[in-house]
């Protein structure tokens, strides 16, 4: 019992652990493994299976036209024909998407409506990228930006389409 008394007040002196400021950039990598572009499976199965694809993987949700329910669970993407599910609304709120992933939109064209809520990995950066895709700006009528604390002004003028 005295050995265990000297162990706890010992753990108990500990401010921090060494270790523990170490995880931070861990969580920060695996976000960026999550987020890498796959250029050749962006070929193989199409714009909208890829970017499908990273964002459910990042915990965001897609819906595609035609379809009321929101798709959330990456092991039940549906299958079939790659240009029958076309995504037309993206709610990637408290997701880990960053802006090294959004070159999995180039080539999306029916994307209506985005919601950004809670993201704490977008920047002003990531704006900017989604104003210079052509096609989402013919496609996009709603875009909701809220608590992404990264976000400045100029991020949100430059998406003014």
């Amino acid at each position: 019992m005295m050995l265990f008394g000297k162990i706890s007040q010992q753990l108990c002196g500990l401010k921090k652990l060494p270790w523990s400021r170490d995880s931070r950039y861990f969580w920060g990598w695996l976000n960026a493994v999550f987020n890498k572009v796959d250029h050749d499976r962006i070929r193989d199965v199409g714009p909208d299976r890829a970017a499908s694809e990273w964002l459910l993987r990042c915990g965001a949700m897609v819906r595609y036209h035609g379809q009321q329910r929101w798709q959330k669970d990456y092991n039940h993407l549906p299958t079939g024909p790659l240009d029958k599910y076309k995504i037309q609304a993206i709610d990637a709120t408290d997701s880990c998407i960053m802006s090294i992933g959004f070159d999995h939109m180039e080539g999306l064209q029916y994307v209506e409506k985005i919601r950004l809520c809670k993201c704490h990995y977008i920047e002003d950066g990531c704006l900017e990228r989604l104003s210079q895709l052509e096609n989402l700006q013919k496609s996009m009528l709603e875009m909701e930006i809220i608590s992404c604390g990264n976000v400045t002004d100029k991020g949100t003028l430059s998406i003014c389409f």
